[in-house]
């Protein structure tokens, strides 16, 4: 069977990826039978995951039209995944975008629909290694790093292993970027369902991205050098809800803390 057209030959399908688990919890065709398989996995457990990867996408955007709103015209969005309805240069349609991911069928198919975009570009980079990010020719060009910057960690730094490590990243892209520039994170946490969260991070081990769910307070760490925007770090579909009666019940069901925020 030939592969399909938005893949390369370097992708291992029987190897499951998070960013195509991903886009079929979000209801996307750019996924394999191993993805499709594990994902199922793991919405036995948690029946809700496509809701929650639905709140991260809001979350995403309400965070992206507040820093625009607030004068942000350029976006380094990390772990980008496989593009899908709302991009970031759909929702700030005026704005420059750089897109991350380590992905090659996300970055494969990103390159697809950004062909004819001039003001996006994506980059092949693990945010493991920032300085691969910050120096690749796409960033450079499409990014002004004199001008405030909007930092988009959504749904990304539960795949890094260690605090330590996810502190370094975030710090050395902070530092990379000018004051004024903003930040809007989301971060996956066993606070509310910990023995499923558990499990589930057991079945995200056979994949190429396993997890590392992490508590309010550990994420709170991350924030180090950011002026929270209120509410402050909370869950995603809490933060500034367009629908304040979406979330008039417990709000754990979202499975992901979110905040935003000034470099000052």
């Amino acid at each position: 069977m030939e592969s399909p057209d938005w893949t390369s030959d370097t992708v291992d399908p029987d190897q499951p990826s998070a960013a195509r688990m991903y886009d079929y919890y979000l209801g996307g065709s750019h996924n394999f039978a191993s993805d499709r398989e594990l994902a199922r996995q793991v919405l036995e457990l948690f029946p809700d995951g496509p809701l929650l990867a639905q709140a991260n996408r809001g979350f995403l955007h309400r965070g992206v039209r507040y820093l625009q709103s607030r004068g942000i015209r350029q976006f380094l969005d990390l772990g980008s995944g496989i593009p899908t309805a709302g991009n970031v240069h759909e929702v700030a349609p005026d704005a420059t975008v750089v897109y991350v991911d380590i992905d090659p069928v996300a970055v494969a198919h990103s390159e697809a629909i950004l062909a004819d975009v001039d003001r996006a570009g994506i980059v092949h980079a693990d945010i493991r290694r920032p300085a691969d990010v910050l120096t690749d020719p796409v960033t450079r060009e499409l990014l002004d790093f004199s001008q405030p910057i909007g930092l988009l960690m959504v749904a990304v730094l539960h795949f890094v292993d260690t605090d330590a490590e996810a502190a370094r990243i975030t710090a050395a892209f902070r530092d990379a970027i000018p004051a004024g520039s903003g930040l809007v994170l989301a971060h996956g946490t066993m606070e509310g369902r910990p023995e499923e969260v558990k499990r589930i991070e057991e079945l995200y081990q056979r994949s190429a991205n396993p997890t590392t769910t992490r508590s309010r307070s550990q994420i709170a760490g991350l924030l180090d050098g950011w002026e929270l925007v209120e509410p402050g770090l909370t869950w995603v579909v809490r933060w500034r809800p367009d629908w304040p009666d979406d979330v008039a019940y417990d709000p754990s069901w979202c499975g992901n803390y979110g905040a935003v925020g000034w470099k000052r």
